[in-house]
């Protein structure tokens, strides 16, 4: 590991390590173009004893490729003035800062750029909710060239180092290289070739002295849509020709194939692996490495395999932007693990909220200050948000003890991680158990917060947070029947019998159960009340399980149904309207959401003179929230 923290050479430019932040959207900017505090600080934070290079996140060279409302500009006469403030904040921390030029083509979105999405041909983004594009006219390819060369100008301008070209993911360099999808019969269409030479040209013209990187996807993981190794190749060779100092790979298509070009937890590594193998058996220009790049072990393999020169964290550093520092000192048991679950970050900005993170509720804020009023705190329940809330309480300078009236920490979370595809969430979860135990705070196992510690510890405030319970439904006969809730369940309590199992309930729990289930070869019927499956779930995380179990034979899924009674020898159901008889099951499985655990009882709040109450106990959300609940709560206190 220790090679990662040498300096490494980029063009006539000098990085104090081979790491790399990658362009990520966050989210944080102003619909206008103009920069915010928030993405200041976001950028201080990823800088400050970070990776040598850090990307900012995409600009789109012309207003009409546009991915998101609060994209950065650099088509607008002020962009350049406005940039400079995130080039000075990167320069402060002593790192390097590149600018990403993009145009997304086929993927911009009609609602930020008032018209239909541009692109070599006419094409449709399926991961655009469908939206068919208009094919570019000539006049219209010669607008975003010189939209190239402008936003190179600026960008030596605004003071960056480096800059960036995006010719992979399914964006516009790539479209045109893309005989599946590059129709034309103009030169722009007999030689696909064309716009992406046009394009560098511009920007080696804008901005001559700046090393430039050339960003691609290794494999765009789409059979059907996604450009080939055949044309792929081309670009590689005229990125040696055209001096391009070093070529960034990740994965995956952002029209057609999201999972890979997300980074999903569940997908295997291989792919990536051989994709790697493959762009360095074709080019000679050092490589950087995107994806999943957030554990030891992974860094040191491409490094040992020679995949890779540099190595880009994207998520795990706002996971823990002081990772690279942990990393270096051997502080690997204080590293905050990204599990790559999107949640925090994708769900969130397709939500029109800005980016963040499951477990570090303080990226793009600053830091906590120390209280004035230091309380002694008893918290309740040891689930996330109590956790959240023992870490940042103690870190604010109160005097915390937390209670846990079960034998381990982590609530919901210590389950959550043990459905498929979740595995790598586990780390996440022990890093929260550690930075909980680490922080100073006094914890109880084994101890329910009841009136008798209540006067024993005497707090000052009494931090409620117990989290939820099972919402268990009445239906007749149920009683008969070898019953669980999806907790029980998951935590092992009570054993399966089979072959047949009913879920009731496919939300998120519900479908996650239901899929591991049908691997573990049970014949699974899966029901819910409305035609909501998977709800509440990040939507690339859902259509990953959904294909999944569309390949399990065994496994039904039922919406729109109500189960009505169990009898000896059948299940009544009602579907839309219909009264149905299903065979018996051997077990059912309770997954019908969940409530907020029990509040303190009157003893409880007789006895103490400040109490609030957070997380699911408040109000039954997910991990994000909870852990954020935490984090409000020490601001506020």
């Amino acid at each position: 590991m220790k090679r990662m923290f040498k300096t490494f050479s980029l063009g006539n430019l000098e990085l104090v390590n081979r790491f790399v932040f990658p362009p990520i959207k966050i989210g944080r900017g102003n619909p206008d173009g103009t920069v915010t505090d928030r993405q200041l600080t976001f950028y201080q934070q990823i800088a400050k004893n970070g990776p040598g290079l850090v990307i900012i996140e995409p600009v789109s060279v012309t207003a009409d490729g546009r991915e998101h409302p609060k994209q950065p500009c650099i088509h607008l006469s002020e962009s350049a003035t406005e940039l400079k403030k995130i080039a000075d904040v990167v320069h402060g921390e002593g790192r390097l800062v590149c600018l990403h030029l993009n145009h997304a083509g086929a993927g911009a979105l009609p609602k930020i750029i008032g018209g239909k999405p541009k692109a070599p041909s006419v094409m449709t983004c399926v991961a655009r909710e469908g939206n068919v594009s208009e094919a570019l006219t000539e006049q219209e390819i010669e607008i975003i060239i010189g939209g190239y060369k402008s936003a190179a100008e600026k960008a030596q301008k605004a003071g960056f180092d480096v800059i960036e070209i995006q010719g992979g993911h399914g964006y516009l360099i790539s479209q045109f290289l893309n005989r599946k999808l590059n129709k034309r019969e103009d030169r722009y269409g007999r030689d696909r070739l064309l716009f992406a030479t046009e394009a560098i040209a511009a920007v080696k013209q804008g901005a001559p002295d700046l090393p430039c990187i050339l960003r691609i996807s290794g494999n765009e993981m789409s059979p059907e849509f996604g450009i080939s190794q055949e044309d792929l190749l081309p670009l590689l060779k005229l990125a040696e020709g055209a001096g391009i100092n070093a070529i960034h790979v990740s994965m995956g298509n952002a029209c057609f194939s999201p999972p890979w070009y997300f980074h999903h937890t569940s997908l295997p590594d291989k792919p990536q692996m051989d994709a790697l193998s493959w762009v360095r058996n074709h080019t000679s220009i050092p490589m950087i490495v995107a994806g999943r790049m957030g554990r030891k072990e992974k860094v040191i393999k491409v490094m040992d395999d020679g995949l890779a020169d540099l190595v880009a964290l994207g998520r795990p550093l706002i996971a823990d932007p002081d990772l690279i520092e942990k990393w270096q000192k051997g502080m690997d048991e204080d590293v905050m693990h990204c599990g790559y679950c999107l949640q925090g970050c994708l769900h969130r900005m397709k939500s029109g909220e800005p980016l963040g993170c499951n477990l570090n509720p303080e990226i793009g804020l600053p830091p906590l200050g120390q209280t004035d009023i230091p309380m002694k705190v008893l918290i309740a329940g040891g689930g996330p948000a109590g956790m959240s809330a023992a870490l940042y309480m103690t870190r604010r300078g109160h005097h915390v003890t937390l209670a846990e009236k079960t034998d381990h920490l982590g609530g919901q979370f210590a389950i959550a991680w043990q459905a498929p595809g979740k595995e790598k969430m586990k780390d996440g979860l022990d890093s929260l158990k550690h930075l909980a135990k680490a922080s100073g705070a006094s914890i109880l196992m084994k101890r329910a917060v009841d009136a008798v510690l209540v006067r024993e510890i005497q707090p000052d405030l009494l931090v409620w947070a117990t989290g939820a319970m099972q919402n268990i439904l009445e239906i007749k006969g149920l009683d008969n029947q070898h019953v669980m809730t999806s907790i029980e369940y998951l935590q092992g309590k009570k054993e399966i019998k089979g072959p047949r199992v009913l879920v009731i309930g496919v939300g998120q729990a519900g479908i996650e159960i239901t899929e591991k289930l049908g691997n573990e070869g049970y014949d699974v019927v899966a029901i819910e009340l409305t035609d909501q499956i998977g709800s509440m779930m990040e939507k690339i995380t859902k259509k990953l399980v959904l294909m999944r179990i569309k390949q399990l034979e065994k496994v039904s899924i039922m919406p729109h149904t109500t189960v009505k009674e169990f009898k000896a020898d059948s299940v009544e159901v009602e579907k839309d309207g219909e009264r149905l008889s299903l065979k018996p099951f051997q077990s059912v499985i309770l997954a019908s959401g969940m409530r907020s655990a029990a509040g303190p009882d009157e003893e409880i709040v007789n006895a103490v003179t400040r109490m609030e109450v957070i997380g699911d106990a408040r109000e039954v959300h997910d991990i994000f929230s909870a852990v954020h609940a935490g984090y409000d709560l020490a601001l506020k206190y």
